[in-house]
């Protein structure tokens, strides 16, 4: 299938305070944000993608370097010309969310109250103080409904956020490989990230900024231990096995397995363009989730307020966001009579699957859009 070709962030400035979930709010903040296709005559073809952890509004497409390198949309395999979210019949938009490295205001960006990088300043975000943001950038594109919005990992615990803050708002919400709320277990790898990060000497409290230096070895390490969990046993079993480098072992504590220098290799990736403070405040984030809290723990009832239909996607391979969370959402659906469509994917590559092209996932993502395209067509009729 074609890519969109070359794409261009757009930006757009908000002066007025957002407030936040935490009680604090923040001013004068900007959204990056890319869209894709054309918005129709009643602006009712508009699809909103939510991104996870590490990505970004970059959804599809290129971005052409100077050196002739090419930057793809991190879910470039699932949206563009002919693909599952068909930009010849879908105006797409991706939105990077506050707090993030890649363009909207974060950390990393001046305070205007100080005249100093927010650093540890800037506050603590949630899902919904994104969802917020991201219904505040449609309102001022003129989009009052989406036809859907859809994520996967942390972007689908957005998406399905949008179903129960703006009800109204969306016709269908898509939800992949994410979950009600995180599992103890997640919260522990979460937390054993952030502390590689907190206790680098060059995090410097998060105004590491002023110091000239990057917490890389906590960078590392939160890296490697987010990407072992993104994996299943048999894709890290069949990729590397305990294959050695060298062939024998080297009798000491550097790298002896191959698995062991890839993920050195994606750490040091990571450390090199992600940055410290938006980490600890995505996984935060990603921990504090949990819709069915103030509804005594029961997602029926939290869920109750949700007018979309929904497709939800697993993965029988993903012990992170594993099947059974995502069946858990679609039996608090089912219990409240919503229109549900559940597919659970077997595939072998664990979380990532999500990511990947995979024939049966693609097909399925494409047959719903499909009948999100048909109703679109009956509207205009």
């Amino acid at each position: 299938m074609p890519s969109l070709g070359i794409v261009a962030p757009q930006t757009m400035h908000f002066a007025e305070p957002l407030q936040l979930a935490s009680g604090a709010s923040i001013n004068d903040y900007t959204l990056v944000y890319e869209t894709y296709g054309t918005l129709n005559a009643d602006r009712s073809n508009a699809i909103l993608i939510c991104h996870a952890l590490n990505a970004s509004h970059h959804v599809a497409g290129v971005y052409e370097g100077v050196d002739g390198s090419k930057n793809f949309g991190w879910w470039d395999n699932m949206v563009g010309p002919g693909k599952p979210v068909d930009t010849d019949r879908f105006f797409v938009i991706g939105v990077n969310n506050l707090g993030s490295c890649f363009g909207s205001t974060g950390p990393m960006h001046i305070n205007p109250a100080t005249g100093k990088p927010y650093g540890a300043d800037f506050p603590v975000v949630t899902v919904e103080d994104w969802v917020h943001a991201q219904a505040l950038l449609a309102d001022r594109l003129g989009i009052e409904q989406f036809a859907a919005v859809m994520g996967g990992s942390l972007g689908g615990m957005q998406a399905l956020s949008w179903s129960l803050l703006f009800p109204h708002r969306l016709r269908h919400c898509i939800v992949i490989a994410s979950t009600p709320k995180l599992s103890a277990q997640n919260i522990a790898f979460n937390d054993v990230a952030r502390q590689a990060i907190l206790t680098d000497p060059d995090f410097h409290g998060g105004d590491f900024y002023a110091h000239g230096v990057v917490p890389k070895r906590g960078l590392r390490v939160a890296r490697m231990v987010g990407h072992i969990t993104y994996l299943s046993d048999d894709s890290m079993a069949e990729k590397f096995g305990r294959e050695l480098r060298n062939g024998n072992y080297q009798f000491g504590f550097g790298i002896d397995f191959e698995i062991e220098s890839y993920l050195r290799y994606q750490g040091d990736k990571f450390s090199e363009y992600f940055d410290a403070n938006t980490y600890l405040l995505i996984t935060k984030a990603l921990d504090y989730f949990d819709p069915a809290r103030d509804y005594g723990d029961d997602l029926t009832k939290a869920l109750a307020r949700t007018q979309a239909q929904f497709l939800l996607v697993s993965f029988t391979t993903d012990w992170r966001f594993s099947p059974e969370r995502s069946r858990e959402i679609v039996q608090a659906l089912v219990n409240n009579k919503r229109k549900v469509s559940y597919a659970e994917i077997a595939a072998p590559h664990g979380h990532d699957a999500f990511l990947l092209e995979d024939p049966r996932y693609m097909n399925t993502v494409r047959a719903y859009y499909n009948g999100i395209a048909r109703e679109l067509l009956r509207r205009a009729a």
